[in-house]
């Protein structure tokens, strides 16, 4: 694998204002880009979302990552309901894996995977053929219909 060239770009998205896009051609099952950023405890991730920060990534029941940085390019990976990749938690990083081949110039996503919320509701515009209609983890789309 070259590891020296840049695997990713950050461009334009059809899904939402900026997207990351595959810089050249990647075999399913290889790692991508990691998801960085500071590690903080599930209580401040809470804390921090509340306060708005979209960036807060759940790493595991005690932690999580606040990607609200510069240098957290994968923080540009939207979410589809058909994604091209996932997420690879191991106990010290955060993973994005393609799901299958990927083709230079492809939009990159994974599902976001929230939680039902009856509170607040997350509009998902990814095109997907099967798009339930929100940000949701599959396990949730019967229990919603599309408006």
């Amino acid at each position: 694998m070259d590891t020296l060239r840049i695997p990713v770009r950050i461009g334009k998205s059809r899904i939402h204002r900026k997207g990351l896009f595959a810089a050249r051609d990647m075999k399913e099952g290889s790692r991508i880009i990691q998801y960085i950023g500071e590690k903080i405890s599930r209580e401040e991730g809470q804390r921090r979302l509340a306060q708005g920060n979209v960036y807060i990534f759940y790493m595991s029941d005690l932690f999580d990552i606040d990607g609200k940085t510069l240098k957290n390019t994968a923080r540009y990976i939207n979410h589809a309901c058909d994604p091209n990749c996932y997420i690879e938690t191991t106990s010290r990083t955060i993973w994005i894996v393609a799901a299958r081949n990927i083709q230079k110039g492809e939009e990159l996503s994974y599902n976001y995977r929230y939680e039902l919320d009856e509170d607040e509701n997350h509009p998902c515009n990814c095109g997907a053929e099967n798009c339930c209609g929100y940000i949701l983890d599959p396990k949730y789309w019967e229990m919603v219909k599309r408006q």
